[in-house]
């Protein structure tokens, strides 16, 4: 017989509906891998509709959060999601919000996405948590993810303050049976009555500090009384484990048959539950710290707490790479287990390059600039993030760089500030609304000698074909940050319009100033969806 409460989910969908049940009444954020299932799951589930949860995607991750903030403000239950350096850009507002604190509980989900399968770096979310003095969440499997939704609710609304939710690629998109629980109703509205915490100015802004500082004792006896962080005894003491997050899964790969004899203290919970900690540290000849991502608590323990820094070992000392994704052969390896290599290994794997569709607008601007470029001699095309960016790779290599959302624009000002003629820019219509317009004023302000392509595919096709806040408006966004109608162009990136569309974009080349160059077609992919 069917269970109707076990669901098969991926851990971001665990996400998405354990915040349903938990009474969640917004849902924010900007899509990006490996945390944009989140949404994408919550836009289809009936019970959202039902229910009335806002379940939105933004311009960008700092919109979101302080969407999510101000619903927090209002009382109610809100999770903002984004992948890890999404959370470069909602840093100045979750930072602040530690500051503030909340009403309503507030979870920051970012999903991290070590081994770069989709992302620029590497970057560890915890160290923005710590950074913000807030407790980080950071569940092991599918069912700890949608069962401490609900906890990090409670705990948010009991310290009054956001909670960073940490997931990692490997969790986020693991598929695993989920048991659902009790549904909990929405937060009445309730806004504060005292609202003087919410107005950072420095007079206000002191005190908030000075409480947050105070709160850290506090918080950790949380994270020492919860239910998630979990110390278990061993038979052999030479070595005690510190495992966080989804590492203690990998630990316990390869004790599937035989029990784990080393003490063990799982951490799901931050700040460190430091008695637990010490605990090991005096019965244990020496310390295994396993942790997804940076050498965030071995570097902490090592620099904070232990003087006997010789008996803690991990990514530090080389037993554990430093890069990458953790997993369980790695964590045999630093337990001297023997590791196979067979067929099905990753290692076995051959690699498949990414590449744009086949009838992709995108490839036809590419044939188009590399065609100027022999014609010219030489160029600079500054790139950004996006479906477009794989015109790095063969058979185009058309872009020279790829640093972050927007930059495209910026550098191509710079670059051209600096003398480099012509310095063409190549940006996303999604990517343009989230951090592009900025720079284009920018580059208006100072007239700078840029020609800046817009690829307009009518959506956001990296990341699953949300839909962008820019669809039908770009040349009007043009023209308010202060484009001249003149040098504002719509070219259609065909084969049968090569020609015609190389002369547009040559001319505008030659226009001393800003020109701005919409290519516009739909995305090959979703367009039928569209």
């Amino acid at each position: 017989m069917i269970n109707p409460q076990i669901k098969l989910l991926l851990g971001d969908e665990a996400v998405a509906q354990g915040a349903i049940d938990a009474g969640v009444s917004g849902i924010y954020g900007y899509p990006g891998t490996p945390s944009t299932e989140i949404i994408t799951y919550a836009q289809r589930t009936p019970e959202v509709k039902e229910k009335k949860v806002i379940a939105s995607w933004t311009v960008n991750e700092k919109t979101a959060m302080e969407t999510a903030l101000g619903m927090s403000y209002a009382g109610k239950r809100t999770i903002v999601t984004m992948k890890h350096v999404g959370l470069n850009v909602a840093a100045d507002a979750f930072i602040n919000s530690a500051i503030s604190g909340v009403n309503g509980g507030l979870l920051v989900v970012v999903a991290d996405d070590p081994s770069m399968h989709s992302s620029q770096n590497e970057q560890d979310s915890r160290v923005y948590g710590r950074f913000a003095m807030v407790p980080i969440i950071e569940p092991t499997t599918g069912q700890e993810t949608y069962e401490m939704m609900r906890y990090a609710f409670e705990l948010s609304e009991r310290v009054k303050l956001p909670v960073l939710f940490r997931l990692t690629t490997r969790l986020a998109h693991s598929r695993t049976g989920v048991k659902t629980g009790e549904k909990l109703s929405q937060n009445h509205l309730d806004p504060p009555q005292d609202t003087t915490r919410f107005i950072l100015l420095p007079s206000n802004a002191k005190g908030r500090y000075n409480g947050l500082i105070k709160m850290q004792e506090e918080l950790e006896k949380f994270s020492e009384n919860s239910k998630y962080n979990k110390f278990s005894d061993g038979t052999d003491t030479s070595l005690g484990i510190i495992a966080c997050g989804i590492a203690y899964t990998y630990l316990m790969d390869n004790f599937l048959e035989n029990p784990n004899p080393y003490p063990t203290l799982k951490v799901n919970q931050y700040p460190l539950p430091m008695k637990q900690i010490r605990e090991l540290f005096q019965i244990c000849d020496k310390i295994l710290v396993l942790e997804e991502g940076y050498p965030v608590v071995e570097e902490y323990l090592r620099n904070n707490v232990f003087t006997e820094n010789d008996k803690i070992v991990g990514k530090l000392t080389g037993i554990l790479p430093r890069t990458g994704e953790l997993n369980t052969d790695h964590v045999a390896h630093a337990l001297g287990l023997p590791v196979e290599v067979n067929e099905f290994s990753s290692d076995a794997a051959f690699p498949r390059p990414p590449a744009m569709c086949v009838g992709c607008g995108h490839r036809d601007l590419y044939d188009e600039l590399n065609e100027i470029s022999k014609q010219i001699g030489s160029r600079r095309i500054f790139s950004d993030i996006g479906c477009y960016t794989l015109g790095a790779l063969p058979p185009y290599e058309a872009i020279d760089t790829c640093i972050d959302m927007g930059a495209s624009i910026t550098m191509a000002k710079g670059a051209a500030d600096a003398g480099i003629f012509p310095a063409i820019a190549v940006i996303g219509d999604s990517t343009f609304t989230h951090s592009g317009i900025t720079g284009l004023l920018d580059a208006v302000n100072d007239k700078a000698n840029i020609t800046v392509l817009i690829s307009d595919n009518y959506t956001t096709a990296m990341t699953g074909g949300q839909d962008t806040a820019a669809t039908g408006r770009i040349a009007d966004i043009c023209r308010g940050v202060g484009v001249e109608e003149e040098h504002l162009k719509l070219i259609v990136p065909l084969k049968k319009n090569l020609q015609q569309n190389i002369e547009i974009i040559k001319n505008e080349i030659n226009h001393h100033g800003v020109s701005v160059i919409i290519a516009q077609r739909e995305c090959v992919k979703f367009y039928k969806k569209m």
